[in-house]
């Protein structure tokens, strides 16, 4: 009687939201606390470099595994209604902590920071008034609503278009590989590659960028398109979409896959045409992934660095707020302001963010 007492009063404990966080987060913290005695003493150790690193990676990776496995094994030793409480939330423990460290942490240092001056003085929003009444802020926002309307806009449209064409060809898996591949391309490679697109030589010499080519075989002048603004906003934004066309146009075209053939036909068979039926019955029905496809873009738009920063280095009025927070942290030292910056930039990305999460709830995207 005592030890069901017991139990009850631990389950009521752990069935708590507190109660499973605590376990959650003090289970990790055990093995993170003993895998970081085992890299201090590497660290002192006298082996040779290659030695070292081998042990470390099979003391990381091994003592992790081992460190789980021996968890589970002593979960399972318990009660069977303590186990299936407990379990769940020590093996999602270590995410917490990591998300906890670079996440939740640095976010509140930020806001923290934000509101200092570097003189240490209290400021509360005054760094955030300071930000708004800048002229060259505000240029910088523009910039990021013209990489947030264009970027997410276009990379959908022609994933959209994409995915409906591939759907009704016999090429669709090389037409769709290929499409795809810049995906698999890192952002600063993807600038290094269009910096030769956009390329410009003085008029003596030869051009090799590939749109002075183009525009020089309808008689236009070769020009250095990267320092017209705001036409060179618009240019770094269409590598982003070259980059993302075939992220969307991969969920698009499976979303595509699940629509019933019973409402085609059904279309069909009432006189419509495929025009028609994309409109009036394909979008629909997809419009929750469409959705998803694109605010989950608009994160990564809102977010976005190193195109701009490959690219231009911000230069020629191109720095979006993700640029203005890395000059004004790295290269002014101004911490308190780049903190201030980085909050608005959370702040723009939490709507989207919030919807996605809702999304995902409902199971109404992908």
């Amino acid at each position: 009687m005592i030890i069901e007492k017991n139990e009850n009063i631990f389950l009521k404990i752990i069935g708590t939201t507190l109660g499973r966080i605590v376990v959650s987060v003090i289970v990790p913290f055990i093995a993170f606390f003993i895998l970081y005695i085992g890299f201090q003493f590497l660290k002192t150790s006298n082996a040779p470099k290659p030695v070292l690193t081998i042990v470390a990676i099979i003391w990381g990776v091994g003592g992790v595994f081992a460190l789980y496995v021996i968890t589970d094994w002593i979960i399972k030793q318990l009660p069977v209604k303590i186990c299936n409480a407990l379990q769940p939330f020590v093996f999602v423990g270590p995410a917490l902590i990591i998300l906890s460290w670079y996440l939740l942490i640095p976010a509140i240092r930020s806001l923290i920071l934000s509101m200092y001056t570097p003189k240490g003085e209290f400021v509360f929003i005054g760094n955030y008034i300071k930000a708004l009444l800048n002229t060259y802020f505000l240029k910088v926002l523009g910039n990021n609503i013209i990489w947030v309307i264009l970027g997410p806009g276009l990379a959908v449209f022609f994933g959209l278009v994409i995915a409906l064409l591939a759907d009704r060809s016999s090429f669709e898996v090389p037409a769709k590989a290929l499409i795809f591949l810049p995906m698999a391309i890192s952002f600063i490679g993807a600038g290094v590659i269009w910096k030769f697109v956009y390329a410009f030589k003085p008029p003596e010499e030869v051009q090799i960028g590939l749109l002075n080519a183009i525009v020089g075989l309808f008689g236009i002048k070769a020009k250095n398109w990267i320092i017209i603004y705001p036409l060179n906003s618009i240019l770094l934004v269409m590598i982003l979409v070259w980059m993302q066309t075939g992220y969307a146009m991969v969920l698009i075209s499976s979303a595509i896959k699940g629509v019933p053939t019973t409402l085609l036909e059904a279309a069909r068979i009432d006189g419509a045409g495929e025009f028609k039926i994309i409109l009036s019955v394909i979008i629909p029905y997809i419009k929750g992934t469409i959705i998803t496809v694109g605010t989950t873009i608009v994160i990564l738009t809102l977010k976005i660095f190193d195109i701009v920063y490959s690219m231009t280095g911000g230069n020629y009025s191109t720095d979006v707020i993700a640029t203005l927070q890395y000059k004004e942290m790295f290269v002014y030292k101004n911490h308190n302001m780049g903190s201030a910056y980085a909050i608005i930039l959370l702040i723009a990305v939490m709507p989207a963010i919030i919807y996605n999460l809702k999304q995902f709830r409902e199971r109404k995207a992908f």
